[in-house]
């Protein structure tokens, strides 16, 4: 399981625990076991719809760091893909706020990248190093000039 995918499995159980609290939270008010007015406080800031937003908002944090096909580079972080997705500040963050532990993020899957290989002349180019190789058909729409050929 790599980074991504373990916070795409904590805002699922958050959200499923939000649903859950949605329809147990009214039946709880009403019959009076909550005694404590700053739980009910807490209970009010942390509403299942707060909360269901803010799982929409990571969903769509996640929806946008996303690794470029072929690779395990973020194709949103950086415009010259050098910022790996396991590395990705936005998305540790996220997972942090998540309750990531050092020990978790040690034990999630890295893809190790091959090592590329030298042009024709032997040497390795700039983009040889920072980027994986992406074929012409691979180009997405949006890139593509007004003169493009495949």
């Amino acid at each position: 399981m790599d980074l991504h995918a373990w916070i795409t499995q904590r805002v699922d159980e958050v959200e499923r625990t939000a649903l859950k609290a949605r329809e147990d939270i009214p039946a709880l008010l009403a019959s009076g076991d909550i005694h404590n007015r700053s739980a009910e406080r807490h209970i009010a800031a942390n509403a299942p719809v707060a909360v269901l937003r803010r799982c929409d908002a990571d969903r769509r944090i996640l929806a946008r760091h996303r690794a470029w096909p072929g690779s395990d580079y973020c194709d949103y972080c950086d415009a010259d893909l050098t910022t790996r997705l396991a590395d990705c500040p936005e998305l540790l963050d996220l997972a942090r706020a998540h309750g990531i532990t050092d020990e978790i993020l040690a034990g999630l899957d890295r893809t190790q990248q091959p090592e590329p290989e030298p042009r024709h002349d032997g040497r390795l180019g700039l983009a040889d190093i920072l980027a994986p190789r992406t074929r012409m058909r691979e180009v997405p729409p949006a890139l593509r000039g007004p003169n493009w050929k495949p």
